[in-house]
């Protein structure tokens, strides 16, 4: 979601990179030893990213949260989702496409 221009900025597992000059999109991954990998990836692909559910739990006046593996909180998420499922969330709205 947040247009970050530091370089010196970290980013994590499945996060985008997007270079606007050249208009590449770049998705972090793991290879096989498990080092970081920058893969190419197109535009309508670079509009979401895959996130791992770490929990579920009840907030506040009962409204069901969900926490992703980076750290993500989503608000009414569907109820057939469980912990330990990966989700396809939309980078814009954050909000859940597909499980």
């Amino acid at each position: 979601g947040k247009v970050r221009t530091d370089m010196c900025f970290p980013i994590g597992f499945q996060d985008v990179i997007t270079i606007d000059k050249t208009g590449e999109h770049f998705r972090m991954l793991f290879d096989v030893k498990g080092r970081f990998l920058i893969h190419r990836v197109k535009k309508e692909e670079a509009a979401y990213k895959m996130c791992r559910v770490k929990s579920l739990s009840t907030a506040a006046k009962g409204i069901p949260v969900l926490v992703t593996h980076d750290g993500r909180t989503i608000r009414y998420p569907d109820p057939s989702v469980k912990v330990h499922d990966t989700i396809k969330l939309e980078i814009e709205t954050g909000k859940i496409l597909d499980y």
